[in-house]
């Protein structure tokens, strides 16, 4: 494993303006950034589909804020986990971004960031919150992604720190797989609902099984640094049965939402792709690199999307 030192907070660095934007653009994960907008759309779409109506000025408004929410979010993760980058073996899915390792800045750089990044995303949230152009944004939505940002930090930083305690992996699937969907459903209807909330759950569930797919290769460097992830602290065997029990959780909760909560072509959107955990089971653990739940979590995202906005235009029922 690479055992390049990170720099320490007091280090001082002659670094070029564009070093540090190269690196502040890779600590934000734009790969990420990318995939929340699109789960953002994933609760849009199925609020248009559930009878809201879609007005692209304020579907606009509420996309402006979760970016640099997410960024702040990502930031403050690549400052907790340098010690943690600088160990491990990184993979196009895991292990961080590497770029304060990499271009030997000091982990100063990404909270600042984190913090500028923060005051941005509040700054567009008030703005939200007051109204521009004659519209707002409601408190629900306002509330929500609120609790996304104080909630992500404490999942890398003090005093929670939730990913060096065994709970990130459930933090970041109910934060990401669910609460992000729920703020995108919110900016349409106002509010949420309680079918709304149970139509995530199956996304939900692959995030979590995502999450255990791509904290197994950091395993040895996060236990080194003391930061006990579910991949460091249970076993192999234990592992493998959290992420069946996960897939098979994500699709019996479609079967059981199926023409109640979630319309069947909905369904089949989300079945679908499931079957991607098939082939990411028989790896899981026996390999380092991750990739079948990755894979699947995107592509059902982006299914389910399409199929809720199908509804909403009425070209299924």
């Amino acid at each position: 494993m690479s055992r390049t030192r990170p720099p320490t907070s007091g280090e001082s660095e002659d670094v070029r303006p564009r070093t540090v934007l190269v690196a502040l653009w890779g600590m934000s994960r734009p790969a990420q950034l990318g995939l929340i907008a699109l789960v953002y759309a994933f609760g849009v779409s199925m609020a248009v589909a559930r009878g809201a109506s879609a007005e692209w000025e304020a579907i606009a408004l509420g996309l402006a804020a979760p970016l640099p929410v997410a960024a702040s979010v990502h930031y403050a993760n690549e400052y907790a986990d340098v010690e943690t980058d600088a160990l491990t073996d990184r993979t196009p899915f895991s292990g961080g971004s590497g770029a304060l390792v990499e271009h030997g800045l000091s982990p100063r750089l990404a909270l600042w960031a984190a913090v500028v990044s923060a005051g941005v995303g509040l700054v567009v949230l008030g703005s939200d919150a007051v109204g521009v152009g004659g519209r707002s944004l409601a408190a629900t939505p306002a509330a929500l992604l609120l609790g996304v940002l104080l909630v992500g930090w404490q999942y890398s930083v003090g005093p929670l720190r939730l990913a060096w305690n065994g709970l990130g992996e459930v933090t970041n699937a109910v934060l990401g797989g669910i609460s992000l969907p729920l703020y995108g459903f919110a900016v349409v209807s106002g509010g949420v609902t309680l079918d709304a909330a149970l139509a995530t759950v199956p996304f939900g569930l692959l995030v979590f099984v995502n999450l255990l797919e791509t904290q197994w290769p950091d395993r040895r460097a996060d236990a080194a640094v003391g930061k006990l992830t579910l991949a460091t602290r249970w076993s192999p065997r234990r592992l493998r049965v959290a992420y069946a029990l996960g897939g098979l959780g994500a699709a019996a909760s479609v079967v059981a939402l199926v023409g109640t909560v979630i319309p069947p072509v909905v369904a089949a959107a989300t079945l679908l792709p499931m079957i991607g955990l098939v082939p990411g089971y028989r790896r899981f653990t026996r390999r380092e690199e991750p990739l079948p739940a990755v894979a699947t979590m995107v592509v059902t995202v982006a299914l389910t999307t399409v199929a809720w906005s199908a509804v909403a235009v009425g070209l299924v029922g």
